[in-house]
C-alpha cells in the first residue's frame, strides 16, 4: 500500500535530514509521528519512528535518578566545525589514534574490542576544531544494537584500517556489510561531489550516507605500503580517497585536519560588534554555500528571526551592506544588524 506521505511530513522529514543537534532531530521526528498518515502503508516507518523517538528521547534524559543507571550516552552531540566518525575492525589502532590526534584518555590495548562506547575529542586545526567520535569496533563478533543511532549526527567517517593484519581485506568488507545492514552507507564522495541519494533512500529517512576517508594506520610496520593500498583497491573494488597515517613516527597526521577542512568546505564566519574590533578568538563555521541568515541561527536563533541585514568585510568588500541570502566565504566578518 502506497504511503501517501503529506507536504507537512515530507518538510518534517527534510528538517530531521539537516538537524544535527539532537534536541532538534527529537523534535523533527514528533512532527513526522504527527503529520504521518495513518494506515497500514505507513505501520512499519510509524514504528520505526517510534522506536528512534524512545531512544533519542533516551539520550537526552540521561542516566535514570535512583535505582539502575543507564549506562554510557550512545549518541555525542555534535561541537566544532563538523563531527566525524571513526570506524574500522578490531585491533587496527583507532583508540590509540584517536588518543594521539585530540589528546583524549580513549583506552587503548592490544585486546580486540576494548571500546565499549562513543568516545569524543577534538581534533585542533588553526583555530577551529573537528569532533572526532572513537567508537566500538565493527565486527560480526560483537553486534553494536545502537551503531546507526550514534552515527545520526555524523558528517563524515574515517575508516581505520590495518592493512599488515591477513584478513584485512575480509575484516572491511564484514564492516561494510554490517553497516549496510543499518542502512549506513561509506561513500568517496566528498562536498559538492557527493551523489544525489537513491530512490531507496529518499524513502528511508534514517538512511546514512558518510564521506568517508581510509586511514591506512600503522604506515610504520608495513613494507611497500603504497603498493598494499594498490592491492587492496583492486580486491575490494573501493576507491575511497586514502592517507597513510602512524602514531609511532607521526606520518600523515598533520595532513588530516587540512584535508577534512578542504574536502568538507567549510568557511570560518568571523563577527563583530558595530564599532568594535572582529571577534577572531571563535569563527562560527558553516559550509560553502549557506547564507548571511545561517550565520545568524549560529549566533542566536532570535537575532536570525529579526535579522534586516550586515555589513561585510572581506577582501572584496569594507563594510558594505549584503541580505540575509548572501553566501558567505571562508575569512567573511559579518556585522549582523536586526
Amino acid at each position: 500500500m502506497p504511503a501517501n506521505l503529506t507536504p507537512e511530513y515530507k518538510a518534517a522529514e527534510a528538517a530531521f535530514r539537516q538537524a544535527r543537534d539532537p534536541k532538534e532531530r527529537l523534535e523533527c521526528l514528533r512532527e513526522m509521528l504527527r503529520t504521518m498518515p495513518k494506515h497500514k502503508g505507513t505501520d512499519h516507518l510509524q514504528a520505526d519512528i517510534k522506536s528512534r523517538i524512545k531512544q533519542l528521547t533516551e539520550e537526552l534524559a540521561g542516566p535514570k535518578k535512583g535505582g539502575a543507571r543507564g549506562g554510557p550516552a550512545t549518541m555525542i552531540r555534535p561541537e566544532g566545525a563538523a563531527q566525524i566518525a571513526l570506524i574500522g575492525p578490531p585491533n587496527t589502532g583507532k583508540s590509540s589514534l584517536h588518543a594521539r590526534l585530540t589528546g583524549s584518555n580513549a583506552l587503548a590495548s592490544a585486546w580486540p574490542f576494548t571500546t565499549q562506547f562513543p568516545q569524543a575529542g577534538m581534533l585542533p586545526y588553526q583555530d577551529i576544531h573537528f569532533q572526532l567520535i572513537d567508537l566500538p569496533p565493527v565486527s560480526p563478533e560483537h553486534p553494536i544494537a545502537w551503531l546507526a543511532n550514534a552515527l545520526q549526527p555524523a558528517d563524515a567517517c574515517l575508516l581505520v584500517v590495518d592493512l599488515g593484519q591477513p584478513d584485512c581485506l575480509d575484516q572491511v568488507m564484514a564492516v561494510l556489510q554490517l553497516l549496510a545492514e543499518k542502512q549506513v552507507t561509506l561513500t568517496d564522495r566528498w562536498g559538492t561531489k557527493a551523489p544525489a541519494a537513491t530512490a531507496e533512500e529518499l524513502e528511508d529517512p534514517f538512511a546514512i550516507r558518510l564521506p568517508t576517508l581510509l586511514l591506512a594506520n600503522k604506515a610504520d610496520q608495513i613494507p611497500h605500503l603504497d603498493d598494499e593500498l594498490q592491492v587492496f583497491r583492486e580486491l575490494t573494488g573501493l576507491t575511497y580517497p586514502a592517507i597513510a597515517v602512524s602514531i609511532v613516527t607521526g606520518e600523515g597526521l598533520d595532513r588530516l585536519g587540512p584535508w577534512l577542512f578542504r574536502h568538507l568546505g567549510i568557511a570560518r564566519v568571523y563577527t563583530k560588534i558595530p564599532g568594535k574590533p572582529p571577534d577572531r578568538e571563535r569563527p562560527f563555521t558553516v559550509r560553502h554555500g549557506q547564507t548571511v541568515y545561517d550565520v545568524a541561527l549560529l549566533v542566536h536563533r532570535d537575532i536570525a528571526q529579526a535579522l534586516k541585514y550586515a555589513r561585510l568585510w572581506n577582501a572584496q568588500f569594507n563594510g558594505q551592506q549584503v541580505g540575509r541570502d548572501y553566501a558567505v566565504a571562508d575569512g567573511d566578518i559579518l556585522e549582523l544588524h536586526t
